[in-house]
């Protein structure tokens, strides 16, 4: 029952890890306008890994895609690759956990098998969930690096108000990080518990168990008699007619020849 319990636990929270990973990834709120300098603003930017968005004072919203991907930098298509290949591993993961959970029985399948695919189910919803923390820890360094850079570029350029009014726009994270961090969260904790639940699924026959021999009694000496050559049989069967040769004076025996018959 344990272990039935923590294999759809896991699938559950797995299950929700990859739907907030899949959330996030579609999100647009990645980064947004720092307002703290200037809280009353007529437009408002943020942007997400697809498209950025302006939203001006009068509730109306403009949504640009990004038309290039050779313009964009490296690291922001790190994170969109990272981000891809989560969702796609933890899609495959649900799908094989769906035929491995123990209570939904198919064919003749052996709990053998349902462990091995437990087993890769989970390691599928780990790595899935590291891409997505991944992947949202990336963008969030590069959000935090040129924030930075903007706020010293800001105050170096304060007497210059044109050069001020340019580079005041800064980005600070947005709420689509913090949906990726938990996703994320959630697949890695929703993975670890498939692996754990692996390990009650294995038949009991085919693990391993050491047997240890142990002596019935205490003290035990074990000793060896004494050695004794090898003495013939004698009391063999002997043939009918058979007579012992005599032994002469130097211990041989004499057979008689053809010649004492005559």
């Amino acid at each position: 029952m344990s272990t039935t319990l923590c294999q759809v636990m896991g699938f559950l929270v797995a299950s929700l890890g990859i739907a907030g990973t899949i959330t996030a990834t579609a999100m647009d709120t990645w980064s947004t306008q720092d307002l703290y300098d200037n809280p009353v603003t007529a437009v408002f930017q943020y942007q997400g890994l697809w498209r950025s968005c302006v939203r001006q004072s009068s509730g109306f919203t403009e949504c640009r895609p990004y038309f290039t991907i050779l313009g964009l930098p490296a690291m922001f298509q790190a994170v969109r690759a990272l981000m891809i290949v989560g969702i796609v591993l933890g899609i495959l993961g649900l799908l094989v956990c769906v035929f491995a959970l123990k209570c939904i029985r198919i064919g003749t399948m052996e709990d053998s098998a349902k462990a091995n695919m437990t087993l890769t189910s989970g390691i599928m919803f780990i790595v899935a969930g590291l891409c997505a923390i991944t992947g949202v820890s990336v963008f969030a360094n590069m959000l935090v690096t040129n924030f930075w850079m903007s706020t010293t570029n800001m105050y170096q350029g304060m007497q210059n108000v044109q050069n001020s009014t340019s580079v005041s726009r800064r980005y600070t994270f947005g709420s689509a990080l913090f949906v990726g961090w938990v996703a994320g969260g959630l697949a890695l904790v929703g993975g670890i518990m498939m692996c754990l639940a692996c390990r009650g699924l294995i038949p009991e026959e085919s693990r391993y168990k050491a047997v240890s021999y142990n002596a019935s009694g205490r003290n035990i000496s074990y000793r060896t008699g004494p050695y004794k050559g090898y003495e013939p049989d004698t009391k063999a069967r002997k043939a009918p007619g058979y007579e012992e040769a005599p032994r002469s004076e130097d211990g041989r025996r004499s057979y008689p020849s053809k010649y004492d018959y005559v």
